[in-house]
């Protein structure tokens, strides 16, 4: 496991008290904070993805054209 160090300033350290609140190390907080805005900034990419989708005609056109060809397998 590989050891991070940064600097804080206020806004950091007084995070990093109600984080700790329950108990947590300094370290557990800041791992946990990492991993969050890694799981956000994921979430924020898929979104943004799905909303290039959405708004591609050509793609809206081609799931609209697939979902008539299932729902007429699906008469069968």
């Amino acid at each position: 496991m590989a050891t991070l160090t940064i600097r804080t300033d206020s806004a950091i350290e007084k995070a990093l008290a109600a984080l700790t609140r329950d108990g947590a190390s300094r370290s557990e907080a800041t791992r946990a904070a990492i991993l969050a805005a890694e799981r956000e900034q994921r979430r924020r990419s898929i979104r943004a993805e799905a909303e290039a989708l959405r708004a591609d005609a050509e793609d809206v056109a081609a799931s609209r054209e697939l979902a008539q060809e299932m729902a007429a397998v699906r008469a069968w």
